[in-house]
């Protein structure tokens, strides 16, 4: 007969609880927390009023009579431009608040450089013509009602004012390009001094070759695209300045584009993510070069991160393909125009950024 026994317990050699120490902290909750996240969101509230305020003030002329006479009190400026005394203290105090003026007495005055970066357009560091155009319904409203569609748009179907708004942003790209980054390419400085042909391709209304032609006299000028509109307004505004003996002005889409003369320097300026065909673009600007010549690209550098989409810069450039959408086209990161001049055989690549929202990328034509 077997006889059934019961079982020994294993030990169990798990620490036990002291009941009188005391309780194990909490870990702490990863990621932001409920105010954290609150305060991110009523930051970006912030900088959507401040930009309304910044906007108002450049049109109705606060801003410019404050920089050039400060020290005015809301009643002074509300006589000197006919406007509402209330209306224009509050103006005040929102635009106090968001940090474009500053206390001077019993009034107001612009806060340091603000002058330079709201009304200077002559200046690189100018930033005041974002403003109007974010307000155009062009970048947000029009993208907002097409949103369930997904319809496009082009330039044609545009208003005068969101035309008039994206020439007062680029100017400022062609004022850091002409002189100081084409200064920055090596050799080209050289090579241009001798005299030589310049394009700029896509020039829109004129400001490029203009200004090519003013820091560059032994240099004839073409400028090149393909909206008969914006040819017009170039061709007018060489005419205006006495520059038709060394400048002049094609009606030709880019992907066809075919010059009299090879060139030393072809500049895209803020346009090539724009292109409907950027393959056949750059085989033309290829074909258009002398041998040894440089091709200069100068554009928005996209992010290439999730890091680099939450910066300031990252964050303008990502509401600026809200437009880029609607004419279905994107900005690139800066990387892929290394890979396309690499594509079509250009050598010598290379980059300098001038901002963090602009960059420039060349390469030369091998001799």
């Amino acid at each position: 007969m077997t006889t059934l026994s019961t079982p020994t317990p294993a030990t169990d050699h798990t620490p036990r609880p002291d009941p009188t120490s005391a309780p194990a902290a909490t870990p702490a909750p990863e990621g932001p927390t409920v105010p954290q996240q609150a305060g991110a969101l009523l930051g970006h509230v912030a900088g959507y009023m401040a930009s309304h305020i910044i906007e108002m003030g450049l049109n109705a002329g606060l801003i410019r009579a404050l920089g050039e006479q400060p020290s005015l009190n809301p009643e002074q400026l509300a006589d000197l431009l006919d406007l509402d005394d209330l209306y224009t203290s509050v103006w005040c105090r929102g635009a106090f608040g968001a940090g474009v003026l500053e206390r001077s007495g019993d009034g107001y005055q612009l806060a340091p450089h603000l002058a330079t970066l709201l009304l200077d357009t002559t200046s690189p560091a100018y930033v005041g013509g974002i403003f109007p155009l974010i307000q155009r319904p062009e970048m947000f409203g029009r993208f907002a009602e097409s949103l369930p569609t997904g319809e496009r748009m082009w330039w044609d179907d545009t208003s005068p004012e969101w035309i008039k708004a994206v020439a007062g942003t680029g100017g400022p790209f062609y004022t850091r390009l002409i002189p100081g980054g084409l200064g920055q390419v090596p050799g080209l400085a050289e090579r241009l001094a001798g005299g030589a042909t310049i394009v700029d391709s896509a020039c829109g209304a004129g400001t490029g070759v203009i200004r090519l032609a003013e820091h560059f006299p032994g240099c004839r000028i073409t400028g090149v695209d393909g909206d008969p509109h914006s040819v017009e307004r170039a061709r007018e505004r060489v005419l205006a300045a006495g520059l038709t003996d060394r400048v002049q002005v094609l009606c030709q889409p880019l992907e066809e584009m075919h010059l009299p003369e090879p060139a030393a320097l072809v500049v895209n300026n803020i346009s090539m993510h724009e292109c409907r065909d950027i393959d056949q673009v750059t085989q033309r600007v290829r074909a258009t070069l002398e041998p040894g010549g440089w091709f200069v690209v100068s554009d928005f550098p996209f992010p290439e991160s999730d890091d680099g989409l939450r910066t300031v810069p990252g964050r303008i450039m990502s509401g600026i393909q809200f437009f880029e959408a609607q004419i279905d086209d994107q900005l690139l990161p800066r990387s892929a125009y290394d890979d396309l001049l690499t594509r079509h055989g250009f050598a010598d690549l290379g980059t300098v950024g001038l901002t963090p929202m602009h960059a420039l990328t060349w390469g030369r034509r091998p001799a």
